[in-house]
């Protein structure tokens, strides 16, 4: 299972009733941040959520209204006397860009680890947690800007009767339910595809903003449980200003989702000027069905299929 919280919805600026863009991961006990722009420690204290447990910040890009949130946000974890390292990520250039807004929080409790993305693609692990991986996407935004899917693997239902078959004792089920092999005293090895089935359906869930559509997030999103994605504007008259300043209309969003076979999509980072998305979400739909003007707040558990 996978929680998800889109803490705000708005682009450039908070407004009164809509804060800016930031995802909430939580898996297995993991937070994942992605994005801090300011007042995301407003949205995270609505929805009751600290500070303190964040493991992983991720960044998209590094304009303000997606990483100005950051020294504050230190700040809290400093105080809360957090003394875990901190995995931050981010485009080329994430290390300067972060430490300059360090000024104003120079002195912390915990190490700041820095992955600095490079290439079109990347993908990584979590410690201790490799059947979560995170992708990190090049997209098509006026500066490095990346997209990032979150896949958690499931691996195939264990098999009672081979593992009984094999002469395997119950007390080593777990250790190969886990993916890791058993080596016994007299020399027999028992690896996990012998009492292992075939891999099932995990969970995936995909994260862009600012961006333009492109292909690289048709195929990261393909088949996405959960595909988060910008729309910008609305009205139909803003395509060209979508264009011109590299963010999308609703529109180009929903056929992203269809081109990727998503299950839903959620609309975030709403232009300013945009005052109610709801008002275009039926024509969206004529072009991807489950689609979801999202409002600040939004949550969702993730789980298995079957469960």
């Amino acid at each position: 299972m996978i929680d998800v919280c889109l803490l705000g919805t708005g682009g450039m600026m908070p407004l009164p009733n809509r804060l800016l863009t930031a995802l909430y991961v939580r898996y297995n006990g993991k937070c994942i941040l992605v994005d801090c722009g300011e007042a995301t420690q407003i949205a995270m204290k609505k929805k009751g959520l600290s500070a303190k447990p964040v493991d992983v910040i991720c960044f998209t890009h590094f304009h303000a209204d997606h990483i100005s949130g950051l020294p504050g946000m230190l700040l809290t974890m400093g105080n809360a006397e957090r003394t875990e390292p901190l995995l931050v990520v981010g485009p080329k250039g994430l290390e300067r860009v972060v430490n300059s807004l360090r000024v104003i929080a120079p002195e912390l409790p915990f190490e700041i680890v820095f992955k600095e993305l490079s290439g079109d693609e990347m993908s990584f692990d979590l410690p201790e947690m490799p059947e979560f991986k995170i992708t990190a996407f090049k997209v098509n935004h006026n500066i490095p800007c990346y997209g990032y899917s979150f896949n958690l693997f499931r691996q195939g239902k264990f098999d009672v009767e081979a593992a009984t078959e094999a002469g395997i004792e119950r007390k080593y089920w777990s250790i190969l339910q886990k993916g890791n092999t058993v080596t016994m005293e007299d020399g027999r090895v028992f690896t996990p595809d012998m009492v292992l089935g075939e891999a099932r359906k995990g969970i995936k869930l995909t994260y862009t903003t600012d961006t333009r559509p492109t292909d690289s997030i048709v195929r990261n999103a393909e088949g996405s449980d959960l595909f988060i994605c910008e729309g910008m504007y609305g009205e139909p008259d803003k395509a060209a200003k979508a264009k011109e300043n590299k963010h999308m209309t609703f529109y180009e969003a929903a056929r992203l989702a269809r081109d990727a076979k998503v299950k839903e999509m959620w609309l975030t980072h709403y232009s300013p000027s945009l005052v109610n998305p709801i008002d275009f979400i039926d024509e969206t739909r004529k072009i991807f069905a489950n689609s979801v003007a999202a409002k600040d707040g939004r949550s969702v558990e993730l789980r298995f299929e079957g469960e």
